[in-house]
């Protein structure tokens, strides 16, 4: 059965998420006057959605829920992934200052494949083929029982969702967030292009992933179609319901810029 005690100590995650942390800390810190103009100060709220970040991946693949999600339930493991798309990703990008990210990013021979790789459409893409291949039963159905494999799904997950969040919320001037419109369209695009995978879970009539059919039952009345119709419900809502909420804000945000210049000095006589 679970054992709530147990949470994850090995050296290439705990030593991977201290590094990055440490890393930050370096570039924020001592190394901040070298990166950031003049009098800049520490980023406290920045630091502190970046930790919140590393926090956050954390609980999501090293507390027992990442047991849960990989011997018990199908429900916990899209848990995991929406902790690591959503709120995990968000608080990463958030955390960056264009300081620390634009020596690297405003380099000039890396500018074609940057304009390529944060194009809205190639980041829509991207996220959308490799949420949707994952959730393909062979491939994840290994990644729940080869270590090594499920470590690389969780990373590409993380990385696509840092994609997936860049067209709004870039820390780079080289590479800006779109516009608020294009934004919109882009959040649509991305729902449209998930609806697929979301679909192949919630209406199929077989249990898709072997290791949920055959675990062991955690609740009597809670079986395995239940809890992939569970899972599947759970990537489109919460899918959907950041999806609005991003979409609002950038309507928002285009109404406030549209207001803004609306309110300008009046042309003279």
């Amino acid at each position: 059965m679970i054992d709530w005690r147990h949470w994850h100590n090995e050296p290439y995650l705990v030593g991977g998420l201290v590094f990055v942390g440490w890393l930050y800390a370096i570039l924020a810190g001592p190394w901040r006057t070298r990166l950031a103009p003049a009098g800049t100060p520490f980023p406290r709220r920045r630091a502190a959605a970046f930790a919140a970040a590393l926090l956050l991946f954390y609980l999501a693949v090293g507390s027992p829920l990442d047991q849960i999600g990989e011997r018990f339930l199908f429900s916990a493991h899209m848990l995991q992934h929406q902790i690591l798309v959503y709120p995990a990703a968000v608080l990463f990008l958030l955390g960056l200052p264009v300081w620390m990210v634009d020596p690297v990013l405003a380099r000039p021979s890396l500018q074609p494949f940057l304009r390529f790789l944060f194009n809205p459409l190639i980041c829509g893409i991207l996220y959308t083929l490799v949420i949707s291949l994952w959730h393909m039963p062979d491939l994840y159905d290994l990644a729940l029982r080869q270590k090594t494999v499920h470590v690389a799904e969780h990373l590409s997950f993380f990385g696509a969702a840092l994609l997936y969040w860049w067209p709004l919320l870039s820390p780079s001037r080289a590479h800006p967030p779109v516009l608020p419109p294009v934004q919109m369209l882009y959040l649509l695009g991305v729902v449209i292009g998930m609806t697929p995978i979301f679909a192949y879970l919630v209406f199929s009539d077989n249990i898709l992933y072997p290791t949920y059919e055959f675990a062991p039952r955690l609740f009597a009345d809670f079986d395995a179609a239940s809890d992939q119709l569970l899972a599947g419900t759970m990537m489109k809502i919460i899918g959907l319901m950041v999806s609005v909420t991003a979409l609002c804000w950038s309507f928002y945000t285009w109404s406030a810029q549209k207001s803004d210049a609306g309110d300008g000095p009046a042309n003279p006589r």
